[in-house]
């Protein structure tokens, strides 16, 4: 697990597209990013998360337009989403393609999530695919704004990142509230 303390946007980006995990910083709480497009790369993230196949991860977008190729936005939806994104709220909608096993619920909803954070935009805007947008953690374990504890979670495990970006100790925070926007009216999932 190499970690870095300096940020060097492109070379994450490569990391990345290669088909690497990352560990970095979010406007919530460190997450496991990677290609949300890639089989290999989001399997490796349940791994790493010893993550049960059945409970899904949501994936972070650079914005609606690209949210739009993902998932059934309506106008309502939309005007939504205008609201509240960029920001810490994952929202759950129909999509409209598939992705690997662990992104959403093939055919019936995916989590989506814009995040107000120059680093995951910076790299998506350099990938042009959506990312992994889940927390740094093993799960069961809470989520951490804290790089040491994060360390600690992954260190001695079979599976770990490939790479880790380390801001130091980010703000107090909680992971994003979800909103299931497939639902009438719509249901908050977690605060």
């Amino acid at each position: 697990m190499e970690i870095l303390r300096t940020f060097k946007i492109k070379e994450i980006a490569r990391v990345i597209k290669n088909g690497k995990v990352i560990v970095c910083p979010t406007d919530t709480v460190y997450g496991l990013i990677a290609d949300a497009t890639n089989k290999k790369a989001v399997g490796k993230v349940f791994k790493i998360k010893k993550r049960p196949a059945n409970k899904p991860i949501p994936i972070f977008v650079k914005d609606i337009k690209m949210a739009r190729r993902l998932a059934k936005i309506n106008k309502n939806q939309e005007k939504f989403l205008n609201l509240v994104w960029p920001g810490k709220v994952t929202v759950i909608l129909r999509p409209k393609r598939k992705f690997p096993k662990g992104i959403g619920r093939p055919e019936k909803e995916i989590g989506l999530r814009i995040p107000n954070y120059k680093i995951i935009n910076q790299l998506l805007s350099i990938i042009k695919r959506p990312l992994t947008g889940t927390s740094a953690n093993i799960s069961g374990k809470p989520a951490s704004t804290k790089i040491k504890g994060v360390l600690k979670q992954f260190k001695n495990q079979k599976h770990q990142p490939d790479l880790v970006t380390s801001a130091g100790n980010l703000q107090k925070s909680k992971p994003s509230l979800i909103i299931d926007l497939t639902k009438e009216p719509p249901k908050v999932l977690r605060t």
